[in-house]
């Protein structure tokens, strides 16, 4: 079971890494916010199917969702911004970018993941940390609503908050090769989009034997129900998590803090809708509080996050914090 867990969980990120190739070339080819917004989605699908398979096929996991966005807050906001905070002070002694783009993607996630992942612990519609139909059906719907308009205004009115110019002019950056060398732009866009769809499919195909190994495991030995969501968020993270890791070591930390906000942003406000929508169709109680430790370390995180992102330059000091803080949540999922 082991082995094949591993070979499940090898194949399906490599698929992963080739969808990401794919995306990032309609990124480039096509017009944004259209390029972006397929990039998004695309990560979407993959979060959405693995979680609805160990969801439905997995009598223990109502926490999935929660548990998952957590994971994702947790990696993204601590793990992968004190790694590339440690990275970049180390090569570049401080970095910095641009302050009022950052801000604009915590402006979002602060308020949508506290609403999530805390309220739910107080409304009094419903027993336990759980929504009812209605709230869930407003919760998914104000995510979606918000995430949309943010990202017209990102690739829009306000492109110029999320590009730092110093990135444009670092010494140790290396632009990237054209796409299209003499090739007609509409056969490029179509081999990228089949080569998407190509990729995407075997991940979703593999999702339900992922999610019963998955369910398994958890099951025979007695894991916490926090390792799978942990598990999924790796899986589906991975190659943002390296291009984010690269951006820092190059000195374009601007590239490195909107890839680690975005991923953090474009989970609640795509993937709990689309997870909220499924499971009421199927009847399905998902309980969306979380615990008190769990909740502290979240409002650790934020309030970590937000005096990292006023300083608008970055040390390893600062990466110190937030990786303490990701190791606490390890630490926590095992000895709660």
């Amino acid at each position: 079971m082991l082995l094949i867990a591993v070979l499940i969980f090898c194949s399906m990120i490599g698929c992963i890494f080739t969808v990401n190739h794919y995306a990032d070339q309609l990124k480039e080819l096509l017009v944004e916010p259209l390029g972006t917004l397929l990039l998004t989605l695309s990560v979407a699908a993959i979060e959405v199917s693995l979680m609805l398979v160990v969801i439905f096929h997995g009598g223990n996991n109502p926490t999935m969702l929660r548990d998952t966005v957590y994971a994702t807050l947790m990696i993204m906001l601590n793990g992968m911004i004190g790694l590339s905070l440690i990275t970049g002070g180390w090569h570049h002694f401080e970095q910095s970018f641009n302050l009022r783009g950052s801000l604009a993607f915590l402006h979002l996630i602060a308020p949508l993941a506290l609403i999530l992942l805390v309220m739910p612990n107080s409304t009094t519609t419903t027993i336990g940390p759980t929504l009812s139909p209605e709230q869930e059906i407003f919760m998914g719907g104000l995510c979606m609503l918000v995430y949309l308009l943010f990202l017209l205004m990102q690739n829009t009115r306000h492109k110029a908050l999320f590009i730092h110019k110093q990135d444009e002019v670092a010494l140790h950056y290396k632009p990237k090769p054209a796409i299209i060398n003499n090739v007609n732009r509409k056969a490029a866009i179509t081999y990228a989009v089949f080569g998407l769809i190509s990729s995407l499919v075997p991940v979703v195909l593999l999702a339900e034997y992922f999610g019963d190994v998955i369910n398994y495991g958890i099951e025979a030995l007695k894991a916490p129900t926090e390792l799978a969501a942990l598990l999924i968020a790796i899986l589906v993270l991975a190659p943002e998590g390296l291009s984010a890791y690269r951006a820092a070591r190059t000195n374009q930390m601007q590239q490195a803090m909107n890839i680690c906000l975005g991923s953090a942003l474009s989970t609640i406000a795509l993937t709990v809708p689309c997870v909220l929508l499924a499971a009421g169709l199927q009847n399905i109680d998902l309980t969306l509080g979380l615990f008190a430790s769990g909740t502290t370390l979240l409002y650790a995180t934020l309030f970590t996050t937000l005096i990292t992102l006023s300083s608008a330059r970055t040390t390893m000091l600062q990466g110190n914090v937030h990786i303490m803080v990701f190791l606490s949540y390890l630490f926590f999922i095992f000895y709660p």
